[in-house]
């Protein structure tokens, strides 16, 4: 008998999506207006406790947005992560800023440690902004990413921005619904500690309008810009008139149906996310050679996606993932590092050492909130075997 596909990670549409697009077409309210769209933003805003929201194409578009509206210019430094996904890094080109890559920690997400060294051993204070040596030109922001939807070390980014005077942009494209749960930014959600936050809402992620994005933020000017950035910056709505570069970063009122209905369903999703995380991680725990990488503690996560991590005594991660697909389960590597991608290789790069090591290491297990504890057995049952074969 075929073996069943077990994906990755896969939409699950099986709340109220059909009932609310359905109410969109209906009405005709398919395009960029459309009652859905505030809905959608406000109850986003609600959800993670921020002061606004603008919805807008995606993640990426997102985080140009963001960046504009901080003040980041052509010509800045921006500190970026190496371990992430390049679109999270892209933006910063779309501006004509200088992207300098940052090594992770243990969480995956930017060092805190290098950052604080970076800043004292590499740049120097003038007139009260953070200069880097080399170029001359002004370190203006931090861009961290929460990675497969696990906590940066904020707490120690935040005291270092505060100490450098960096703006700080949140990509939490994969973290919408983590929150801190101790310490001093406890019931903050990802995205809303910094300046400006970014949620995703791409197809593989815990929540999907098909495509789509979310700025956050507690500063009403920066959520004003943003909101007339993404709509062609129309200073005058009958005659057409635009004061500035805008852009058609809309979302659609198709779109926002689909996350409202979406929207309602991320704390159930988020609890499956955890007790299959948690599966894994018990029944991997006796299989020599592997292990499942943690979440930051103190947090509640979403834990989003499942990292797998191929112990240097074991199999290699390729070996895993030819190994895995052999059976039909679909599983990735992590993505190759952002400063080793051609667009990139002149860009600085900052004492990069563990990013390398979770890259050559990390294998991306099926996660999707419609698997089953039976398919996450099967998938563990077929670790072991891969194990006990070689």
């Amino acid at each position: 008998m075929e073996e069943t596909f077990i994906p990755l990670s896969v939409p699950n549409l099986k709340g109220n999506e059909l009932k609310y697009v359905t109410k969109a077409v209906e009405t005709e309210w398919v395009s960029t207006g459309g009652p859905y769209v505030d809905e959608f933003e406000r109850a986003v805003a609600d959800y993670v406790h921020a002061k606004g929201a603008v919805s807008c194409q995606n993640g990426t578009s997102g985080l140009h947005t963001a960046l504009l509206v901080a003040g980041v210019m052509p010509g800045d430094v921006v500190l970026v992560p190496a371990l992430t996904f390049i679109a999270a890094v892209n933006p910063v080109s779309y501006i004509g800023a200088r992207p300098v890559f940052m090594d992770c920690d243990d969480s995956l997400g930017m060092d805190p440690a290098k950052v604080e060294r970076f800043c004292a051993e590499e740049c120097e204070t003038v007139n009260g902004r953070l200069i880097e040596k080399v170029s001359g030109k002004q370190v203006k922001a931090l861009l961290v990413v929460h990675v497969f939807g696990n906590m940066a070390d904020m707490e120690r980014l935040m005291q270092l921005a505060g100490m450098y005077g960096l703006l700080v942009i949140e990509d939490a494209t994969e973290a919408i619904g983590t929150y801190y749960k101790e310490g001093i930014y406890a019931g903050k959600h990802a995205g809303t500690i910094g300046d400006l936050g970014v949620y995703s809402f791409n197809g593989n992620k815990i929540i999907t309008t098909g495509g789509g994005g979310m700025i956050v933020s507690d500063d009403e000017a920066y959520l004003k810009h943003a909101k007339h950035l993404t709509t062609q910056a129309k200073s005058d709505e009958l005659y057409y008139t635009h004061d500035e570069i805008g852009y058609n970063y809309r979302m659609t009122n198709l779109q926002a149906a689909l996350g409202l209905a979406q929207l309602e369903q991320l704390e159930a999703f988020i609890t499956i996310k955890n007790d299959n995380y948690e599966r894994y991680r018990q029944d991997i725990a006796e299989i020599s050679g592997f292990r499942l990488l943690p979440f930051r503690e103190g947090t509640r996560s979403n834990r989003w996606f499942y990292a797998l991590y191929c112990e240097e005594d074991g199999l290699d991660r390729d070996h895993v993932i030819r190994g895995l697909s052999r059976h039909r389960v679909q599983s990735r590597p992590i993505w190759g590092l952002v400063c080793d991608q051609k667009p990139y290789l002149d860009a600085r790069r900052y004492r990069i050492e563990r990013a390398v090591d979770y890259w050559r290491h990390v294998v991306n297990l099926p996660c999707s909130t419609s698997l089953t504890a039976e398919e996450v057995c099967q998938v563990v049952g077929l670790l072991r075997e891969l194990n006990v074969s070689e």
